[in-house]
């Protein structure tokens, strides 16, 4: 594992990871880390990648893990910046650094929104989504869509109004977000567009894409459905071409994957899932 720090075209630092194998079978693997989720979760995902003889990458997005500031009141990013700044800054590298490798890509949660968000996604072979979908709180369960509500139309906006940013780790949201993430993350729970909502406010890239997409939800994944991950691939990138697998709570050794755990050590039997999506058949 090599710590790189790379510059975006905004003179902003990002901290990221390079997994190299030891015997290289000439794929790349670059993972988009989902909302507020540090990119150690994904450290030996990565690190079992690389064994099998990819190239991987993970990174922090600006404000998040290893990549944020001292100071996160005020500091400038947004999901739309995630995509078309940061996102960017990683494909270039991989491009130049590795330009005759077949690359894939990994958008777990928002890693897979901002897809559209970048031109150089059209660089890779097939996409993995894992736990994503259009997150628009009519597509939720009836519990999720009261929690979303609630935290996202009261408690998200006060808070981001008093401290600057959102402290999302006092509610187990995953890392304390900068502000116009946070405003961001609102647009995709209650504007009916979702995702396609940030798209309008920036260059659209999303009808471009054409690749295979292979896409996993987890059963017990409450924040996710059905009907929210159709909708990601009928409305935002609607000339992808999904498979879809539904993974079970009974596949899992310890019965729990959730909206995360899918990358935990403990459910390392389901990466094969993924590994054998990407390998020749």
């Amino acid at each position: 594992m090599e710590k790189l720090i790379l510059n975006t075209h905004d003179n902003t630092a990002l901290t990221a990871h390079l997994f190299l194998p030891e015997k290289s079978n000439n794929k790349f693997l670059l993972i988009n880390s989902a909302t507020g989720v540090k990119q150690q979760i994904y450290f030996s995902f990565a690190q079992f990648f690389a064994e099998k003889g990819f190239t991987v990458i993970t990174y922090d997005y600006r404000g998040i893990g290893l990549s944020k500031p001292e100071n996160m009141k005020g500091f400038k990013a947004s999901m739309r910046i995630w995509g078309s700044e940061d996102y960017k800054t990683l494909t270039e590298y991989i491009k130049n650094g590795f330009p005759d490798y077949e690359k894939y890509c990994l958008g777990h949660s928002v890693g897979a929104l901002i897809l559209g968000m970048n031109q150089d996604s059209e660089m890779f072979k097939e996409f993995i989504f894992v736990g994503t979908q259009n997150a628009f709180v009519g597509h939720l369960k009836f519990k999720t869509k009261i929690e979303a509500y609630v935290g996202f139309g009261i408690i998200q906006p006060v808070t981001t109004t008093l401290l600057g940013y959102f402290p999302a780790n006092w509610f187990g949201l995953g890392e304390s977000l900068p502000k116009n993430c946070a405003y961001d993350w609102r647009i995709l729970i209650l504007n009916k567009k979702s995702t396609n909502g940030l798209l309008e406010k920036i260059d659209d890239f999303s009808k471009n894409l054409t690749q295979k997409v292979f896409v996993i939800r987890a059963e017990d994944d409450a924040w996710l459905t059905e009907k929210g991950v159709k909708s990601l691939l009928n409305d935002t990138y609607p000339n992808l071409k999904p498979t879809y697998r539904l993974v079970k709570v009974s596949e899992s050794d310890k019965g729990e994957i959730g909206h995360i755990n899918f990358f935990r050590s403990f459910n390392k039997k389901l990466w094969d899932i993924i590994l054998n999506e990407l390998i020749e058949k």
